[in-house]
């Protein structure tokens, strides 16, 4: 996210001395990308933010494959993904390949007892269901339903839910996550004719600063394996920061819909790039309005990329016997399409109430043990006709 940032107190001039009213040093850390090479942002913290204590324990989290080499169409519910009070118990990947991770969750519970912090990947959090506010070192970001949570590698954070009742569409990327580079000019800003626009993305407010000295829980996820830190400095020490690398929010229900005359290919809706899977935003919008238009897509084939359909609400014009919650898999290889009657129903209609987000990755998915506990087993027989 190309776009310069700051809150809190910085000193006017990066690596200079720079003290508290009462004379304490702050203490500088550069936290960056790719490097010194991506985006980055300079933290200044109360306390020096390297105060390891101990190292309790560290566990594997990797995701247990049961198909490595899937060409079967999937539709898997996701809402039968069971809810559990632990935020990172929570999470179920479903799909998994060497760039992203495809997971549903259920948290009952806010993270409050313990930091997390995810280096091996960044993270797209979907607010299915439920109202909260991400807590961070950078600061607070206030989210409810159809929100987008874009956090980078790296960014220490809590979560707090208003309640027990939470779904989430999560995927983790390998790669950084940006905005589509057409939709910004050379010097970053969002063009006229983007979906969306810089005052549709909401970066951290709200700074929270504790200098507080004890024993913090931090979990660091590495190379699938969380690690158990105790630090002796609160991790939230920040007392003001600036930069461009920095967690921010964007509704889906800002996105706005790029139609056309005939039907427009998937591409009109992306959100979000990185440079091995994409991901998209399906809203309500008007149909294509030439007098001979078919609203329902076309039957393609996927050749290059797995599709993966996380469906959140309304209609779904084009799939029979999708509820909300569903995931579908529709792998690279083989043609897929419209529904039997969904071309047909569609004709004459106007307009669509859909809700959903896609994510087509490059390489290969793979499915794991969570997804086949969800998998209804006959999706990609669905196409035949009745």
């Amino acid at each position: 996210m190309p776009r310069y940032h700051t809150l809190g107190q910085t000193p006017p001039k990066r690596h200079t001395i720079f003290k508290s009213p009462e004379g304490n040093f702050y203490y500088e850390e550069l936290f960056g990308t790719i490097g010194f090479d991506g985006m980055s942002s300079l933290l200044y913290h109360t306390h020096r933010p390297t105060q390891v204590k101990e190292v309790l324990k560290s566990y594997s989290v990797a995701p247990k494959i049961a198909v490595d080499k899937n060409m079967k169409a999937m539709s898997l519910k996701g809402f039968e993904v069971p809810a559990i009070n632990d935020y990172l118990e929570s999470r179920k990947i479903i799909l998994a390949n060497n760039d992203c991770y495809i997971a549903l969750a259920a948290p009952k519970k806010s993270l409050t007892s313990y930091f997390y912090k995810n280096t091996d990947s960044d993270e797209v959090l979907f607010i299915h269901k439920g109202t909260g506010k991400l807590r961070t070192f950078l600061g607070n970001i206030d989210f409810k339903y159809g929100d987008y949570i874009v956090i980078p590698r790296g960014i220490i954070y809590q979560i707090n839910f208003d309640t027990e009742d939470n779904r989430l569409f999560v995927v983790e990327s390998k790669h950084p996550i940006y905005t589509p580079k057409r939709y910004r000019n050379w010097f970053g800003q969002h063009l006229e004719h983007a979906p969306y626009c810089e005052r549709d993305m909401h970066p951290p407010s709200e700074l929270e600063t504790f200098s507080d000295k004890g024993d913090f829980i931090l979990k660091v996820k590495k190379q699938d394996v969380i690690h158990e830190y105790v630090y002796a400095a609160h991790p939230f020490s920040v007392v003001g920061w600036d930069g461009y690398n920095y967690p921010y929010k964007l509704s889906i229900h800002d996105f706005e819909p790029i139609t056309g005359r005939v039907h427009q290919p998937p591409p009109v809706h992306q959100t979000f790039e990185t440079s091995a899977f994409v991901i998209c935003s399906f809203v309500p919008r008007m149909y294509d309005y030439h007098p001979k238009a078919i609203p329902a897509p076309y039957n393609h084939s996927n050749i290059d990329s797995d599709e993966v359909l996380y469906y959140v609400d309304g209609d779904f014009m084009s799939r029979n016997d999708i509820n909300i919650g569903h995931v579908t898999l529709h792998p690279a290889g083989i043609p897929h399409g419209p529904h039997p009657g969904a071309m047909e129903r569609s004709i004459g209609k106007t307009k669509t109430e859909e809700l959903a987000v896609m994510v087509d990755t490059f390489k290969p998915l793979m499915i794991t043990e969570e997804a086949i506990k969800i998998d209804t087993g006959d999706y990609h027989t669905s196409w035949l006709d009745k």
